[in-house]
């Protein structure tokens, strides 16, 4: 009860916090678009966060066109990920994120990236409902800054969690076998 008393809090926040942003600010423009886009980051962090949801739906597993991450590398995966890398991202993401070779840390940093996904999928949803909001009330070119920040901050950070999980799910793997050898090698 009490968990879902929290979500339902922060659905009600996340809502007049929106309706503030629009009154203040319209819906129209790169101003609306990248504190829209902010505002629900930190409203869904704080969701997931409060979910701890084990997030074991079969949507997270790789699927078989998945397999090797080539369609993510068609559509630029490697692009964007210099991408991060060039504007610090990926140097801030390492602090709150670290990849050691402990099982235990990859496992989290794994459920660290259906967490993000997650996340990436609601803002995504949403700020796509906005984005077809603008065009049709105002014309597509007023909603273009919506488009293009909904594709750079959260469907590539989705298509970037896919494309990284199974490479973690593979380092999991090595670093159980190589726990096991070193458990056994010390019996």
């Amino acid at each position: 009860m009490k968990k879902t008393l929290t979500l339902t809090f922060i659905v009600i926040i996340t809502i007049a916090l929106t309706y503030a942003l629009i009154h203040y600010i319209g819906m129209q423009g790169f101003s609306f678009a990248f504190s829209l886009n902010f505002l629900l980051m930190a409203c869904v962090l704080t969701f997931t966060e409060a979910l701890k949801s084990q997030l074991v739906s079969p949507y997270f597993n790789e699927k078989e066109w998945e397999r090797k991450g080539k369609i993510y590398e068609f559509v630029g995966i490697n692009l964007y990920r210099k991408l991060l890398v060039g504007i610090g991202w990926e140097k801030l993401n390492k602090k709150s994120k670290p990849a050691k070779k402990n099982t235990d840390v990859l496992i989290q940093l794994h459920y660290k990236t259906k967490q993000d996904e997650l996340g990436h999928i609601i803002i995504f949803i949403i700020v796509l409902g906005f984005s077809i909001f603008v065009a049709v009330k105002f014309g597509i070119v007023k909603s273009l800054w919506l488009f293009i920040m909904n594709v750079l901050l959260n469907l590539y950070p989705i298509l970037l969690q896919r494309y990284n999980r199974p490479r973690i799910t593979r380092a999991i793997n090595i670093s159980k076998y190589s726990d096991k050898s070193i458990r056994i090698a010390r019996a």
